[in-house]
């Protein structure tokens, strides 16, 4: 199989090359980054790759005279690698809405996707799942909790599924409350219990938008009303999601939390590997703890299920407001609790442009006017 790897430099995309080093039989054709030049070179040179992307222009330049190569660059290189006829299996590691438009282009070239990127379903999903269909195009999920939900829902039929458990770890905050949180620091939000994520994805976690994007990700890949999605706390993060059936069976995924069990599933289309470093040992007690999200406290999460259950163009509203809040709290101008802050803004703000179907044309201007309204608000608070 010959896969391309788009954002091979973060948490997702390293852990795929992790992955193939056992898998010889399998070739890595492509890869992209944004900026991690040095990163990309070695991984090029390791895996003999002949199509590299680096998004920013300046440093492909640089990339591409220090290996005497082509590189790509920009949104049109992403979309040469997601298209290359040779390739079979594409993984869209990319963060932020940037990875829309490359998965558009993959699954009309009839590609397989393995999808990490949570912001194209969420902002595109109603354009996507039709298209997957015209194009006969497969996608496969690579977030632990829906990989779980595929894993569950394999040999039973739609119709006899009456909701999803979406399982969530409830972050470094759990337990607190939103009063508590005004003062967190980023070091304080960064520091997950359970999992190793990149930067933003740890905040989402902090603030629960993770799950309010996961919810809407899953109300598209399996076909179910957000209203039949239900997010639980599972703290250690062993039983990553459930589904229920119209019987009250409760058929779950349990695993420690190790993105390498999702990826590896997604990677080799269902094909499951052999992986002795890490188990659920049943030959000790251990306790499993599950409860209730308090969505007061965590707004993040009550904000999204509205904009998942508005639906049209307003999860790209939460979203993009969501992506620059996090950008500013990571850049330390604005305090953890004015993130969701500046999400309720920006959907409020919106209501009188909601778009009930919005074209890939009008989801990139909506983004960028949410991001320029969360600029804009927080550029009014400090005057």
């Amino acid at each position: 199989m010959n896969i391309v790897i788009l954002g091979s430099s973060g948490s997702i995309g390293t852990q795929c090359l992790s992955l193939l080093k056992d898998h010889p039989e399998h070739k890595v054709i492509g890869l992209s980054v944004k900026s991690k030049i040095e990163l990309l070179k070695e991984q090029a040179k390791e895996w003999q790759v002949p199509k590299l992307c680096v998004y920013e222009e300046a440093l492909a330049e640089k990339l591409s005279t220090d290996l005497d190569m082509p590189v790509s660059s920009g949104m049109e290189g992403l979309i040469e690698l997601a298209t290359l006829p040779e390739a079979d299996m594409v993984v869209i590691a990319l963060v932020g809405m940037i990875g829309i438009l490359p998965t558009i282009s993959a699954i009309k070239a009839g590609k397989k996707i393995a999808l990490a990127n949570k912001e194209t379903l969420v902002c595109a999903g109603h354009l996507i799942m039709p298209m997957l269909l015209e194009y006969r195009a497969k996608l496969f999920p690579i977030d632990s909790e829906h990989s779980a939900i595929w894993q569950c829902l394999r040999g039973e039929e739609e119709k006899s599924v009456e909701s999803l458990l979406l399982t969530a770890s409830g972050g470094p905050f759990f337990g607190l409350k939103k009063e508590e949180m005004e003062g967190k620091t980023k070091a304080d939000a960064l520091k997950h219990p359970n999992w190793s994520m990149g930067q933003k994805i740890t905040i989402d976690s902090a603030t629960m938008v993770n799950k309010g994007l996961e919810m809407m990700e899953a109300h598209w890949l399996f076909n179910i009303p957000m209203e039949k999605i239900q997010v639980v706390i599972q703290r250690e993060s062993i039983l990553h999601s459930a589904v229920v059936f119209q019987d009250g069976a409760v058929k779950g995924q349990m695993g420690v939390p190790d993105m390498r069990l999702p990826i590896a599933y997604a990677l080799f289309q269902e094909e499951r590997e052999c992986y002795r470093e890490q188990r659920i040992d049943f030959s000790k007690a251990f306790s499993l703890h599950f409860y209730p999200p308090s969505l007061e406290d965590f707004p993040g999460l009550a904000l999204g299920m509205e904009a998942g259950a508005k639906g049209g163009s307003m999860p790209t509203v939460y979203n993009a407001a969501n992506e620059e809040a996090v950008r500013l709290f990571l850049e330390d101008k604005i305090r953890f609790m004015e993130i969701p802050r500046s999400i309720a803004h920006c959907m409020k703000e919106h209501e009188k442009a909601w778009n009930e179907f919005p074209s890939v044309e009008e989801i990139f201007e909506t983004e960028q006017w949410a991001r320029e309204e969360v600029r804009r608000l927080h550029k009014e608070d400090k005057n």
